[in-house]
């Protein structure tokens, strides 16, 4: 039986952590060919309640729930999943930023919550510190990724800062050590929404297809769009 508790020790400490292969080819393959029979592009939003298979699939791997299990408790519910993929030779670039917006049923102007936007009419929201404080994400990695096909970078410790404004004065030295994140194929990466992270072009012949699922365990006046109890 593994013990994931390192992860979740590196995860507060450092903000992010890398877990080994925990899932098999037959796994991938089968989240690969829900990928392609659905024609995902670049990007796929409300991914979990659009295709619950895919919960199915991930879910029912003993070694995810285990570090499921570890990192988040009874009180979690997933809050977001989409699909990324960066495919072989892509020719942008994301800067430093933190994850900050969430994705809610209504818009109800609230004290604390601002920024509103609206996305392929999905409304999206900044909510206050302790929404994106306790909230974690889990990449789960399709691909081998480095920094060739880009894989993300991340500040160390950044997460602990806050929302950090992000203008011409920004200096990534400032908020710790940058990190590059390799990561195997069928690995998962763990993350806090408020680490800043990066990702370069890629100059490989390879995609970088991630699932990227976000919990929480706080409850919003306007709703959570995706909010689905896991276990």
């Amino acid at each position: 039986m593994n013990n994931f508790d390192q992860h979740k020790n590196e995860l507060d400490k450092k903000g992010f952590s890398i877990v080994k292969s925990i899932f098999n080819a037959v796994e991938l393959i089968t989240l690969i060919k829900l990928i392609e029979d659905n024609n995902f592009d670049f990007s796929e939003r409300q991914l979990l309640n659009r295709f619950p298979e895919i919960q199915e699939v991930i879910f029912k791997n003993e070694l995810f729930k285990g570090l499921y299990s570890t990192i988040c408790n009874k009180s979690y519910f997933l809050s977001k999943a989409i699909y990324f993929n960066k495919p072989s030779k892509s020719n942008w670039f994301v800067s430093y930023h933190q994850d900050l917006s969430i994705s809610v049923k209504e818009k109800k102007e609230t004290k604390g919550f601002g920024n509103w936007t609206t996305k392929k009419g999905q409304l999206g929201v900044i909510p206050p510190l302790n929404i994106l404080e306790n909230t974690i994400t889990f990449r789960v990695h399709l691909d081998e990724t480095n920094l060739e096909n880009g894989g993300l970078k991340v500040i160390s410790e950044s997460h602990n800062k806050g929302i950090i404004r992000i203008d011409e004065n920004f200096e990534k030295s400032n908020f710790g050590n940058e990190v590059v994140c390799d990561i195997e194929t069928g690995g998962v990466m763990l993350m806090k929404p408020l680490i800043l992270h990066a990702s370069q072009k890629s100059i490989s012949e390879k995609d970088r297809r991630v699932i990227h699922l976000e919990f929480c365990n706080q409850e919003l006046p306007m709703g959570w769009l995706e909010k689905r109890r896991i276990c």
